[in-house]
């Protein structure tokens, strides 16, 4: 009896997935077998393998890659020294302040900033380099996107740098180990949980990012996000935009297996 009144409380969370989750999905793969005028055919998954495509593809992973590297880049030391400083909830308040901001206004500050007549370019004319490109370009887009996504990479490596045992820290010292000795072997391995979700909270949405793309990069970085967004709203091809679609959630999903799959991994051999 009590087994069945527990699964009576899953059912708005199974409704809540049908609904938000599995149907959603269902009506993408749907659209995505019509082309302009609404017949079924699979010229649209033809297309997503020719060369624009493939393209397209490399450069979403190449700037989710460099957006996550970047984020771990500074998000671990970051977090490390968080660990070991005062009023910690005053840091952590702070790195999750920005979160609470819309993206749009966030987005927008940075096309002030780097513009023209931005304070970026105002500080050049004073070293007399005068004015520089910056907005529209594939840094000012990493750089804006790694920003963003900065406290998500933070928060489950201080998660985890929190959890570690400082006793196997004094060991390592007491057996002669050098500071990176102690990192690449005791600390890093310890906190690698942290790390895979770090970088998954980082990559999975880098991969989709359309609206960055297009204010902070302008034509100068064209994406799978940037794809479905023009054939869905421009073009009006919703087959092809549900086909790149369809190929970005399977890339997502395996991405997610293949960390998930590690992590168990790792679990089983502690």
């Amino acid at each position: 009896m009590k087994n069945k009144g527990k699964s009576y409380y899953l059912i708005p969370y199974y409704l809540w997935i049908a609904l938000f989750v599995i149907a959603p999905v269902v009506l993408v793969i749907y659209y995505s077998l019509f082309d302009l005028d609404g017949h079924i055919t699979l010229d649209n998954y033809v297309s997503f393998f020719t060369p624009v495509y493939l393209k397209m593809t490399l450069t979403s992973f190449w700037y989710a890659f460099l957006i996550t590297a970047f984020s771990l880049l500074v998000a671990y030391p970051a977090a490390y020294l968080l660990t070991r400083t005062k009023h910690k909830q005053l840091w952590l308040l702070l790195i999750i302040l920005p979160t609470w901001i819309n993206l749009l206004l966030k987005t927008y500050a940075f096309i002030g900033i780097f513009g023209t007549f931005g304070p970026i370019n105002n500080f050049f004319d004073l070293l007399g380099i005068g004015e520089q490109q910056i907005l529209f370009t594939g840094f000012s887009f990493v750089f804006v996107s790694v920003y963003i996504f900065i406290p998500f990479m933070i928060l489950p490596i201080y998660s985890a740098l929190e959890d570690l045992n400082l006793s196997l820290l004094d060991a390592a010292r007491d057996l002669g180990a050098s500071g990176w000795t102690t990192f690449r072997r005791v600390i890093f391995p310890l906190t690698i949980s942290g790390v895979r979700s770090g970088c998954m909270a980082v990559f999975i949405p880098a991969l989709s990012l359309f609206m960055i793309t297009r204010l902070i990069a302008g034509n100068r970085v064209i994406t799978l996000g940037t794809a479905i967004e023009q054939h869905f709203l421009v073009t009006q091809d919703w087959g092809m935009g549900s086909t790149v679609a369809v190929f970005l959630i399977a890339i997502m999903a395996l991405f997610m297996i293949i960390t998930g799959g590690s992590r168990k991994g790792a679990r089983n051999e502690k």
